[in-house]
């Protein structure tokens, strides 16, 4: 096995390759996987100044996607409907003022406003975003699982079908035999209260834990303008790491039946009085 742990896109990442790699080998995958960060952040991110979301939220007019944008903005745009706009990438303007923004503040800049809706906002056919008022995107519902799926795709056109990648807690599995994934304790990090069973599958999870700031954390409601409080904790597993990691955010503002009619998944929730919920395809043990 061959084994690659690093820093990227604000999270750290810990990746194993199930086969040896001389080190000509693992030093030029590596780099394919950075480039291939590298690229996503600079089209995705709203941290950083040189990005296409931060020249979004500048100016209004016809942007052109690059061709990894289709599965994410299609995901979203259906999520968004089926979510009643309760998950979109218009709240970045929120977050932002609420204080999770490109300084990492994590202070509170002004009065929150509600999220422009989708069709107010912009047009998308693909590859074409018509930006019709400058607005900051923010893609952490799901960007984060579809890089790691993007990640998987480099390794794939690079003769390895068999690994796992590990960025943040967003896991992707491919392999012959399955591997235990540990749910930790969104109040108690030294334990956990289930284990999951992975296999050619991605399991992402989402809590307020890792990111909290006064009375927020880095999930927000764009109706409420505050921070889901009754459930601390989701894990989907689903067959791609972008489907899980949008559908974890989502099931925190809608019940899994809804979901359920559109996509195939696996799911538990924890919620504020230590209650659990899980789906009866879950795959794995709960402890609690």
């Amino acid at each position: 096995m061959t084994q690659f742990d690093f820093e990227g896109i604000g999270t750290t990442w810990h990746i194993d390759v199930y086969r040896e790699l001389d080190e000509k080998q693992k030093s030029e995958l590596f780099s394919k996987i950075k480039d291939r960060i590298d690229i996503f952040d600079k089209a995705y991110s709203r941290f950083r100044a040189d990005s296409l979301v931060t020249k979004m939220s500048q100016e209004s007019g016809v942007f052109t996607l690059p061709d990894d944008a289709e599965p994410m903005l299609s995901l979203y745009r259906d999520l968004y409907l089926r979510t009643d706009g309760l998950v979109t990438p218009l709240v970045g303007n929120l977050i932002s003022d609420a204080g999770y923004d490109a300084q990492y503040s994590l202070k509170q800049k002004k009065k929150l406003e509600k999220p422009l809706a989708w069709d107010e906002a912009m047009e998308y056919h693909h590859p074409t975003l018509v930006i019709k008022r400058p607005v900051l995107l923010d893609f952490g519902a799901a960007g984060k699982g579809y890089l790691v799926d993007l990640v998987g795709k480099v390794l794939e056109e690079n003769d390895i079908p068999e690994y796992c990648i590990d960025a943040g807690g967003d896991i992707l599995h491919k392999g012959n035999a399955p591997i235990r994934i540990g749910l930790e304790d969104p109040e108690n990090k030294e334990k956990v209260v289930g284990v999951g069973i992975l296999q050619n599958a991605s399991i992402c999870g989402s809590a307020g834990n890792r990111r909290k700031w006064g009375d927020f954390t880095h999930i927000i409601n764009p109706m409420t303008l505050a921070s889901p409080t009754d459930t601390i904790a989701v894990w989907v597993v689903a067959e791609t790491a972008l489907l899980a990691d949008a559908l974890a955010t989502c099931l925190f503002f809608v019940p899994a039946g809804k979901l359920a009619e559109a996509y195939t998944f696996e799911y538990v929730i924890v919620y504020r009085d230590r209650s659990l919920e899980k789906s009866a395809n879950f795959q794995g043990e709960i402890f609690v």
